[in-house]
């Protein structure tokens, strides 16, 4: 008689899209999902990347290449950006509803002093990480299994539970995604909506630096957090399936910062 599988199951057969999966913590999330047993679509801007993720992914779970699939979105061009979701959405959706979506993408943050905004810039700021969540919550009900099973889940950042200077614009837009979680988990009930808040993670974000840079601010972050190192995809990542698993949690946000906001 074979063991009962309650907990390990859960996400085995669901189809995942992952908005944000070429790379960085989304990358992580798709892997996962996919270790999990699921069903999982990758989007990103760039279809070339896209190939070259899923490649990457069929050579680390071959017996899984039938399990992932990915479609380009842009999400950086206002004139389209609803578009271009509702057109993906119906798309990775064709012949089967969505069990769950995640929401990692994200650009270059736009750290800048107040002194130099201007809403042009405070609108191409919030553009990806903030308009394109709360316009995909628009349209994503139609493509979702109905009930509590299914799932959406968020992104923000540490800086919406503690600010730095120059991160004004930033910070609003992060903090304003918790605002906006727990305000879906109502609208779009019972489908259930979620965000998580990382701190510090290696990962493709910080590309702009040089090595050298870069191992200086995670050797400084690793002296500081109570983890003695910056956070790691492979454990953000279970923030975002956890998320996915805990049928009973809405409206909340799961912080994995490496105890950042204690010191």
């Amino acid at each position: 008689m074979a063991d009962q599988v309650k907990y390990t199951n859960k996400l085995k057969d669901k189809r995942v899209l992952v908005i944000g999966g070429s790379s960085g913590i989304g990358y992580g999330v798709a892997e996962a999902c996919l270790e999990n047993g699921s069903i999982v679509t990758i989007s990103s801007s760039n279809q070339t990347r896209i190939d070259q993720t899923i490649a990457k992914l069929q050579a680390a779970y071959p017996s899984a290449k039938s399990r992932i699939t990915g479609h380009a979105c842009n999400l950086g061009d206002q004139s389209t950006l609803e578009t271009n979701l509702s057109t993906l959405l119906s798309t990775v959706a064709t012949d089967h509803k969505l069990d769950h979506i995640v929401f990692t993408a994200a650009d270059p943050l736009a750290v800048m002093k107040v002194s130099d905004l201007t809403l042009p810039k405070l609108v191409s700021a919030g553009l990806i990480r903030f308009f394109a969540p709360l316009l995909l919550a628009k349209h994503a009900p139609a493509y979702l299994n109905p009930g509590p099973a299914s799932s959406i889940t968020l992104t923000t950042g540490s800086v919406s539970e503690r600010p730095r200077p120059d991160w004004s614009a930033i910070g609003a837009f992060a903090t304003g995604l918790q605002g906006m979680a727990r305000g879906l988990a109502l609208d779009l009930k019972p489908v259930r909506v979620n965000v998580v808040s990382p701190g510090a993670v290696d990962t493709e974000l910080w590309k702009g630096m040089t090595e050298e840079a870069k191992g200086e601010m995670f050797k400084a972050i690793g002296e500081k957090v109570p983890t003695g190192r910056v956070g790691r995809v492979e454990d953000v990542a279970e923030a975002f399936l956890y998320c996915m698993r805990d049928g009973n949690v809405t409206g909340s946000m799961v912080s994995s910062n490496g105890g950042a906001l204690l010191v």
